[in-house]
């Protein structure tokens, strides 16, 4: 970054000529043949063509998510988003960002949204903007790849703008006149100055601006000192998040306009979804499409649950503005594949298509992308970092587009299935997240299956539906198993009503015969008696908390399924947990779901085969067992495994048996969330039922959560809650760098994904090259948490980006974990 004695002053005009004063004269560029990426190859795209696209652009966000929630309190928001795109590259009109461009450029060293403030300073006092237009707009153009200011703990990994831009600056060496080996560089010639100030006057609908003799370097350096002094101390809140969606607007604009991605416009959901229905529908289905507004609705596993919520889904879209996205979450990673086929194979594709297309967010690839997207090194690097080769800069380069590419997938589709961590990391804010928050406005949230989480988690997306109703945008719960304190907790994080529907006594019949077992599910006795069932022609489901136990039980059981099995059975014996490379998991679970799905009324004979599998199996899968038999958990889990155990109440049998063994350790869970289980298994017993109906798990949640435990998870839960917006959801210091919080977040939600050893040539083949996409590489990952990394041995390889490891593999069985691993929740 240019620093030192100033130099080159108040007497260069607003531009600097193209000779004088040392300097030489570099060939005449004209506005046509200023570029603003060095993509494509052939005929980069031109400086005036960007910025228009990237101004069409907001108009489609515009379409989309309207005047929604907070939005509808500042009327000048779109159009201050407007302005902003046409200007947000101007300084890229700068000869030195111009020859870094070209393969092998050399790097400028400054960064361009700031000689982009010049032109929003000329453009405000032509058009006559008031003080508040000319602060958001320059706001937006500065802060769409930086932070205006540091972290307060110094966590940041990239330089604000005001560590890079000091009283020690030399404003005129870094905008003006750029010394170089053969003398002074002219950045800004008056030919192009004149031609580029034209051009934008007419975009913005202002007359040419009036020239007087300030020179831009100046313009620059006074517009984001005002920058710098009206964010450094906090503001309200509302103004903070309003500019925080803006920022995000306009930073959503510029991914799309890069990577030349249009928005969606159709829903795969149609408004008369509910009445498409080939079935009678369920009073609580009834209820769910009847209802405006929030909803928490309970009801038994098999009893239509997903349908309730698209019917829910589809009655509020005659009442919001704009075209608003619905966005599906579930508890676990491992799910979203199985949600995401069976929306496919429900919804409606567009005109033209075969199949719906519908958005899956992938974990922390999305946050590289979203990463990248906005970091321009390559078209813009200040010297915060070693310069690279020419050979490193082009490759830097066609990442950055890829990346690009890569977050548009990521937000073009308006349905989209996703767990809710990314949805919290939005609240980051900052570049790279605030486009996340701003589609977070106008929108339709889904959350199935929420009693899945621990306290902390539970009650930070409390806070998030909070921030979700400001936005505009309305909340619906979906559950088997949601104790009454936590429905107590969701009614208090909203402002509005919530609609509290319950499927009716008798929605679902008796469908177990619920067994008590203080033995662990891998003792001699209970392996014996599941090899007796696979014998008999049962299907098995067995469910344990760790994967190490679920391969335990898989090896002991697998021979005698395969013995049991019909010679022609493809898959007698399945083992799913987390710790697949994401292809194979998913190959695991579509073979599941043909191996075992629901039975057919009057369907009456012998199924076979074993399925083992953690906690991945509890949502999202619609399989139907003949018998279970699962190791204790928390209640709600436990109600989940038998949920995939005659699941419909089908079997020619009647109730089977579901037997819940008490495990050896409570790892992964709490201790005492496990005990008030099996406290509450045991008292519900004891007084006299046997069976798992809708009251019996009712009377379960109620005895687990009526105890010490209970108490102290809704006191946790509503804790974590108002922390979490009080630290990130109240945008006090908007354009302040939160990376440290967003490292913090990304560790505890999101884990990591890990590519191993031997896949290394085959995801470069598929991430790399011409027709090469980072989303095209996620099939190999494999999901790990952070605190894993060194059991696993995993290391990082640079040249990738991600952590690699060369634990043993295989695709039947995942990731061999060593026998001493901690086990943790997915």
């Amino acid at each position: 970054m240019s620093s030192g004695p100033g130099r080159g002053g108040g007497n260069e005009g607003p531009a600097a000529t193209a000779t004088g004063g040392g300097g030489r004269t570099p060939p005449r560029r004209r506005l046509p043949e200023v570029r603003a990426k060095s993509t494509p190859a052939s005929d980069p795209e031109r400086l005036t063509t960007h910025s228009r696209t990237v101004h069409g652009a907001v108009g489609q966000i515009e379409a989309r998510i309207a005047d929604a929630g907070v939005l509808a309190a500042e009327p000048a928001f779109w159009s201050r988003v407007r302005r902003a795109a046409l200007l947000h590259d101007a300084g890229k009109v700068a000869e030195g960002f111009q020859r870094q461009l070209p393969p092998g450029g050399t790097p400028w060293g400054e960064r361009h949204e700031v000689l982009s403030l010049a032109y929003v300073d000329l453009m405000s006092r032509a058009g006559e903007w008031d003080e508040e237009d000319r602060l958001l707009v320059a706001t937006l153009v500065a802060t769409h790849h930086r932070a205006l200011h540091s972290s307060p703990d110094g966590a940041g990994t990239r330089p604000s703008l005001a560590r890079l831009y000091t009283s020690g600056t030399d404003w005129g060496h870094a905008f003006t006149r750029t010394p170089g080996p053969d003398g002074d560089l002219v950045q800004v010639t008056r030919g192009l100055h004149r031609e580029w100030t034209a051009w934008l006057a007419g975009a913005l609908c202002v007359d040419p601006p009036r020239e007087d003799g300030t020179p831009l370097a100046e313009r620059a350096r006074r517009l984001l000192t005002t920058l710098l002094d009206a964010w450094r101390r906090p503001v309200a809140p509302d103004r903070g998040l309003l500019a925080v969606l803006a920022q995000g607007a306009l930073t959503l604009a510029d991914h799309a306009g890069s990577a030349h991605v249009d928005l969606q416009t159709h829903l795969p959901l149609p408004a008369d979804y509910f009445t498409r229905l080939p079935f009678p529908p369920h009073p609580h289905q009834l209820a769910a499409a009847e209802t405006t507004g929030h909803l928490v609705l309970v009801a038994p596993t098999g009893s239509g649950k997903t349908e309730a919520g698209l019917a829910w889904a589809a009655r509020q879209l005659a009442e919001l503005p704009g075209l608003p996205r619905l966005v599906w979450t579930l508890p676990y990673r491992a799910s979203l594949n199985a949600a995401r086929r069976r929306l496919a194979r429900d919804l409606v594709p567009a005109p033209g298509d075969t199949a719906p297309d519908i958005g899956l967010l992938h974990g922390t690839v999305a946050h590289t992308l979203l990463q990248e997207a906005v970091t321009d090194r390559p078209t813009g690097a200040p010297s915060d970092a070693p310069a690279a080769g020419a050979a490193q800069a082009t490759a830097a380069t066609a990442a950055q587009a890829r990346a690009r590419a890569g977050a548009m997938r990521l937000f073009a589709q308006r349905l989209r299935v996703a767990t809710p961590h990314q949805l919290l990391r939005a609240a980051v804010a900052g570049p790279a997240h605030s486009s996340a928050l701003l589609e977070q406005a106008n929108s339709l949230f889904v959350l199935d299956e929420l009693h899945a989480y621990e306290p902390e988690t539970f009650g930070r997306l409390c806070a998030a539906m909070g921030l979700w109703e400001r936005l505009g945008s309305r909340v619906a719960v979906l559950s088997a198993t949601l104790a009454p304190p936590l429905i107590e907790v969701i009614g208090e994080s909203l402002t509005h009503p919530v609609a509290l529907h319950r499927a009716p006594p008798g929605t679902s019949p008796v469908r177990h015969r619920l067994v008590l077992d203080p033995e662990p599910l891998t003792s001699p006795d209970a392996l014996d008696r599941l090899r007796t069932w696979l014998h008999g022609g049962h299907s098995v489901l067995a469910v344990t908390n760790t994967v190490a136990t679920a391969r335990a039980v898989y090896a002991a059981l697998a021979p005698d399924a395969r013995a049991a099995a019909r010679p022609e059975d493809p898959h007698p014996a399945l083992l799913l947990h987390s710790r697949f490379k994401n292809r194979d998991r998913d190959a695991v679970e579509r073979a599941l779901l043909r191996r075992h799905p629901e039975r057919r009324a009057g369907e009456r004979g012998a199924r076979g085969g074993l399925t083992v599998a953690t906690q991945t199996v509890e949502v999202s899968l619609a399989l139907d067992f003949d018998r279970g038999a699962v190791e204790n958990a928390p209640v709600e889990a436990v109600a989940q495994r038998a949920g995939r155990v005659n699941r419909r109440g089908r079997h020619p049998e009647g109730a089977v048996e579901f037997r819940v063994h008490r495990p050896g350790s409570h790892r992964p869970y709490e201790e005492g969330a496990v005990e008030a289980s099996w406290l509450a298994l045991t008292t519900l017993l004891a007084e006299g039922a046997d069976t798992l109906g809708e009251q019996d798990v009712d009377r379960l949640l109620s005895l687990a959560h009526d105890t010490p435990w209970g108490a102290d998870w809704a006191d946790r839960a509503r804790r974590a809650r108002d922390d979490f917006a009080a630290a990130f959801l109240t945008f006090t210091d908007p354009f302040h760098d939160r990376t440290g919080y967003d490292l913090r977040l990304r560790e505890h939600f999101d884990g990591v994904d890990v590519l191993h050893q031997d896949d290394i040539d085959e995801y470069r083949a598929l991430t790399t090259g011409s027709e090469g996409h980072p989303l095209r590489g996620t099939g190999l990952l494999i999901p790990l948490r952070y605190g894993q990394l060194t059991t696993y041995g995993v290391t990082l390889d640079r040249t990738l980006g991600l952590r690699v490891t060369n634990a043993p593999y295989d695709p039947t069985t995942g990731l061999t974990p060593p026998d001493d691993e901690p086990e943790t929740i997915l």
